[in-house]
């Protein structure tokens, strides 16, 4: 089982990035995935979660900036980001977690069995 988390890079402010996390030997339906963040010397947040009901949550610090989305056909989830602001510099991370429910929300990082790698975003002024 494999996470390939894409899809990083360099934005000015105010830019937009997409990132996609895709799965490799095995599938989303039974899964809620997570996108998470790891600043520089901070620990890692909690950024956007999605259930495989379809059901979404997200972070004060990005409500209504970012969108979280699945593609079941292409087993891939993605994390649109919109007016990217320079505290949203970090690593980012998906991860996923088996679960029987399908609209329970987990937003603590030691609650995900699989991981990703990690893309870089980092945002300029």
């Amino acid at each position: 089982v494999q996470l390939q988390a894409s899809g990083g890079g360099l934005v000015q402010a105010g830019g937009s990035l997409r990132l996609s996390c895709a799965a490799s030997g095995r599938t989303f339906s039974r899964a809620a995935v997570g996108w998470f963040r790891q600043a520089p010397g901070k620990e890692r947040d909690f950024v956007a979660t999605i259930t495989w009901g379809g059901y979404t949550n997200y972070a004060d610090s990005v409500k209504g900036r970012f969108a979280i989305s699945r593609d079941t056909a292409e087993n891939t989830v993605y994390l649109q980001m919109n007016s990217l602001k320079l505290e949203d510099t970090a690593v980012y991370y998906c991860a996923a977690k088996d679960t029987e429910f399908r609209g329970t929300f987990y937003f603590e990082a030691l609650r995900y069995d699989y991981w990703g790698q990690g893309t870089q975003v980092t945002v300029s002024s």
